[in-house]
């Protein structure tokens, strides 16, 4: 290759393959959701001669072709990516951007260390050569493993949208363009013009590039993050607010209980036996759902299962309570209501959608045992639970504004050092809370 005056050597279309190949393994190695080793294997070893082939092959091409060879190699990169992981789309077209970003980076960086050690300095032993070629391959694309892995953690969901593809594919294009500009043409503003100016640039644009997609990643993380706080702050307002509001009923609730036990008193002076006993049952039918109040020792808490024992009367639900409400003294206001009414909503509403109302069944236990307090909740359900990267998913279509109730528990338990665990068994449903009771506090 001719650059201005000087003669320089194309960096090896092996190298380039191996490069992009190697930023490749880089993204699927973050993912979880790749295939099994016996399977990603042999995809990784065809991907690899497939790389190299295609560039090989792309390095017969005229000039004129050279944008259709660049295409073929990316291609092969989408390729490897989606076969190697269980991916969508956009979410292989999202990674393969930043494989083609990487890869030009560690190739552009080791060939321009290449030329300014030992192109024009006589010969030099091949393990030499190979020894800084491991260094930077090996080096760098380790550093990127290690900074990537922040922002693609395993047990995260990926959640790429549109605008994120969007702009991966714009900063991934751009870079791309711009750092193999002066190989196309130096009648350009912004092309070099001497071998190892051009080198320079596209090593320095190609790590500009790098760090852009990284800062893309990390705002999305952070808008999203940001997001979820907003709405498990919202619920928890909200349940705060149900909780005041059900208070209030209550009072009024018991001011009326003990109005009916008076009036009861009076009906039974009744002359009339048949209208007697009429009056009586329809009383009694109407006093009975409100006598649900609980007494467990914690006046948050009775609020809440006297509040949901009556919505759950409402919806043929048989809801049974074992509760030691001392349990959760250490606990505030909101965080029980958080815990609490959440699991004992989404108990109800997976109870609700039980055909059959003799399982609408939904069993909740709260105790303290060896300085822990737990506290589980079981329901009835039917039909089949959503999973999405091995959580449970809202069945709500609007995942916006629901699906929530779970990640705020997790969220508050957490808060206090416990943890939320969910599983199944055939079709019930069952969700447990473990928080540490904190040192003076235990009985």
């Amino acid at each position: 290759m001719v650059i201005g005056q000087q003669l320089l050597p194309d960096i090896p279309r092996e190298l380039t393959g191996v490069a992009e190949w190697a930023a490749c393994l880089i993204y699927i190695l973050l993912l979880r959701k790749r295939l099994p080793q016996r399977r990603l294997v042999p995809v990784l070893v065809l991907g690899l001669g497939a790389l190299i082939g295609v560039q090989k092959l792309a390095g017969t091409f005229p000039l004129s072709l050279w944008s259709l060879g660049m295409a073929l190699a990316i291609g092969t990169m989408f390729l490897v990516i989606a076969a190697a992981a269980r991916l969508s789309v956009r979410e292989a077209g999202y990674f393969c951007a930043r494989a083609v970003v990487l890869a030009e980076l560690v190739a552009a960086l080791h060939w321009q260390l290449h030329c300014y050690f030992f192109v024009g300095h006589g010969d030099h032993p091949l393990v030499l050569r190979g020894l800084v070629f491991v260094l930077v391959y090996g080096g760098v694309f380790a550093l990127a493993w290690v900074i990537e892995a922040r922002h693609f953690r395993p047990d995260a969901t990926l959640d790429i949208t549109r605008r994120d593809l969007a702009s991966a594919l714009a900063i991934a294009g751009v870079t791309f363009l711009v750092s193999n500009l002066s190989f196309l043409t130096v009648n350009s503003p912004f092309s070099g013009r001497l071998g190892s100016e051009i080198f320079y640039i596209r090593t320095l644009v190609d790590l500009c590039g790098f760090v852009a997609l990284y800062a893309q990643q990390g705002q999305h993380l952070a808008q999203r993050a940001s997001a979820e706080l907003r709405a498990i702050d919202e619920i928890l307002r909200t349940q705060h607010e149900q909780y005041l509001v059900s208070k209030r009923s209550m009072d009024r609730i018991d001011r009326k209980y003990h109005d009916l036990k008076h009036q009861i008193g009076v009906i039974r002076a009744e002359v009339d036996p048949g209208r007697q006993a009429a009056y009586l049952d329809e009383l009694e039918a109407s006093v009975q759902s409100y006598e649900q109040q609980a007494r467990t020792g914690n006046g948050v808490l009775d609020v809440i299962l006297t509040t949901k024992s009556m919505a759950a009367v409402d919806r043929d639900i048989d809801l049974t309570c074992v509760a030691d409400g001392q349990a959760l003294n250490f606990l505030s206001v909101m965080d029980i209501c958080t815990v609490v009414g959440n699991a004992l909503d989404n108990a109800i509403e997976g109870a609700q959608a039980v055909p059959d109302p003799d399982k609408r069944l939904v069993k909740m236990a709260l105790h303290s045992r060896n300085g822990l307090t737990v506290f589980t909740v079981e329901n009835y359900f039917s039909g089949e639970l959503v999973t999405q990267d091995g959580r449970i998913v809202t069945r709500h279509a609007d995942r916006d504004t629901h699906g929530y109730g779970l990640k705020s528990i997790r969220y508050t338990a957490e808060k206090y050092g416990g943890s939320m665990t969910v599983n199944t068994a055939g079709n019930w449903f069952a969700l447990r809370v473990l928080l540490p009771v904190p040192e003076g506090r235990q009985r």
